[in-house]
């Protein structure tokens, strides 16, 4: 049985380890730097992460930033309405295809709704199925696609912002 909770300061170790193992790929945009800085928000308090738990293990998690630490560019797509972001969501590779990805989504959109968020935006690459069809399954709709060659080298090196209005 997969259980999913909210992620405990002490395990911001294991989750680092689980993104730079399960969610490094060519569509995903992941560098130290910008890793660190999400961990550092879970650290003060300006973000959240909501793990999936099977038999002790943490075999997935997502990561929810509040609006005033999101990154800038994302400010155009709120329409001034209380925003969070998605930064990223991984599973650990052999439990795939098992609707986890989907139901983080779905904890982050439910924790983001319980704090008075009007909109949680996310973004991926316009040609990640995978992400492309997690994201529909938690009600996630396209805003907008770009070229985005600074952050995706595969592909069309386009990315797309998405969307779901609370």
């Amino acid at each position: 049985m997969i259980t999913y909770r909210l992620a405990l300061p002490t395990e911001a170790d294991t989750l680092k380890a689980l993104l730079w193992q399960h969610g490094q790929n060519e569509w995903n945009y992941l560098t130290e730097d910008g890793v660190n800085a999400e961990f550092e928000l879970l650290e003060r308090g300006a973000a959240s992460a909501v793990v999936a738990v099977q038999d002790d293990e943490i075999i997935g998690c997502s990561v929810l930033i509040d609006a005033t630490h999101s990154p800038d560019y994302l400010n155009k797509y709120t329409h001034q309405k209380l925003m969070y972001f998605i930064g990223d969501v991984v599973v650990a590779s052999q439990h795939g295809g098992k609707g986890i990805a989907t139901a983080l989504l779905q904890a982050c959109i439910t924790q983001a709704r319980q704090v008075g968020a009007e909109i949680v935006l996310i973004e991926r690459h316009e040609e990640n199925l995978a992400s492309a069809g997690m994201m529909r399954k938690a009600g996630f709709h396209i805003l907008d696609t770009f070229h985005d060659p600074d952050k995706r080298s595969a592909g069309s090196q386009n990315s797309c912002i998405l969307a779901i209005e609370l």
